[in-house]
């Protein structure tokens, strides 16, 4: 076995880089830095990457910072909940590839890798391939028990989600949330020479009803509109400050057909809306929860290798099934910014970390998911006074698959950001 393969073989199944780097020399305060060439220009890169962003859109900067604070907590969830539990930990890197800096506080290094797609915590001994120190196996992570492994292993994406939550709750407390009002508002002067025009509506006008039919939604208000015939007359009613009018009205013809009624009335039922801090929460945890369930079709959606073809061989393909990347996910983030202010890239950073955390939980290697599927089969097997360890070498081909999937996705999803952002 070649010792390239070996090497992407041992941190696929092991979750990170197994080597660790070498003991830093007698005397030293525990910092290294292998290259500080390679130190020096990767800081300036990313120096550059930063102003470059807070030029051109400030809200992206803060959706990107974002990000990367995710990462970072969605590693920290692991590494807090191993030590906890009293597996060994002797790595926790930003990036992955050659390191550029690190400093090792006790038996852990603590760096930052040359490629910022990620960042990993290295629990020794994770299945029976990943090969360890005899006197470390009672720290190993098989060696602990099944609901030990099963926090630490999820510690990653529950982490995403609570960072989703509290960020769900943060808007909705302080900028509010989008809701229903259950009053169909106009939200512009009516049409030109429409029947609306004709009784006097105007913007901002609540319309409670339509004939006998009472309206609480846009959709409502369709229905009741074209019940009746264009020539019939109507009496609608409004509410307009505090005070309810009457209004008789004859329905014109719809401009795109003429047998359907016609009033000439933009309107909208949803509005921003500040939550009580526990109503917040609330509204969190069940927008959290909607997300969740809809990442699970995203999932199944995006690694559809049709829809990967269809993205870069048709312009006209849908963009909900394209894939992704930062890049478009962070020029999005940064436009919302420009639209609606900081609460715009903020709820879709939460919602991007609802979506990484059940992403993670695919239950294949390398995710989190498939070191939790080995778990609960190696415990499923497990018998009174018989440990079973699952052979993790019949995985690999298939971890190889999912790595070489991902990358695909990874360089079409750039393709389409860059060459044709949505939008």
């Amino acid at each position: 076995m070649s010792g390239w393969y070996r090497r992407i073989r041992d941190g696929i199944v092991a979750g990170g880089d197994t080597r660790d780097a070498a003991p830093p020399p007698a005397g030293s305060p525990g910092d290294a830095r292998p290259d500080r060439g390679s130190a020096r220009i990767g800081a300036a890169v990313v120096l550059a990457f930063v102003v470059w962003l807070g030029i051109s859109n400030p809200w992206t900067l803060v959706f990107v910072v974002g990000l990367v604070a995710s990462v970072f907590l969605h590693e920290v969830g692991h590494f807090v909940t191993a030590r906890w539990a009293g597996m060994k930990v002797t790595q926790f890197y930003m990036g992955f590839g050659p390191r550029i800096w690190w400093r090792r506080r006790g038996e852990v290094e603590f760096g930052v890798r040359v490629l910022p797609v990620g960042a990993f915590v290295r629990i020794v001994g994770m299945n029976n391939l990943d090969e360890c120190d005899p006197a470390d196996e009672p720290r190993a992570y098989r060696a602990q028990s099944y609901p030990k492994r099963m926090l630490v292993i999820t510690a990653g994406s529950l982490m995403h989600l609570l960072i989703a939550l509290v960020l769900f709750a943060g808007v909705y407390a302080t900028a509010g949330r989008l809701e229903d009002t259950g009053r169909v508002r106009l939200v512009a002067p009516p049409v030109a020479d429409s029947p609306a025009e004709a009784i006097g509506l105007r913007e901002g006008d609540v319309i409670l009803a339509v004939g006998d039919t009472a309206v609480a939604s846009q959709r409502e208000l369709v229905e009741a509109i074209t019940a009746f015939a264009p020539g019939d007359r109507v009496v609608v009613s409004v509410l307009r400050d505090s005070q309810r009018l009457t209004v008789p009205a004859t329905l014109g013809a719809s401009p795109v057909d003429a047998s359907v009624a016609f009033l000439g009335v933009g309107t909208d039922s949803w509005d921003v809306r500040r939550l009580h801090p526990l109503g917040a929460v609330a509204a969190g945890a069940a927008d959290a929860g909607r997300t969740a369930v809809q990442s699970v079709g995203g999932v199944l959606t995006v690694l559809n290798p049709l829809n990967i073809v269809r993205s870069v061989t048709n312009d006209d393909a849908d963009p909900a099934t394209r894939p992704t990347t930062v890049v478009g996910a962070s020029r999005l983030g940064g436009e919302l910014g420009r639209a609606i202010g900081l609460e715009g890239p903020l709820v879709l950073l939460a919602a991007v970390n609802v979506f990484v955390g059940v992403f993670n939980m695919l239950p294949l290697l390398p995710f989190d998911g498939g070191h939790a599927a080995i778990a609960t089969y190696e415990r499923l097997r497990t018998r009174r006074g018989r440990i079973y360890r699952a052979d993790v070498g019949k995985m690999v081909p298939v971890a190889t698959a999912v790595v070489a999937l991902l990358v695909t996705l990874l360089m079409v999803g750039l393709y389409l950001d860059v060459a044709r952002p949505i939008g």
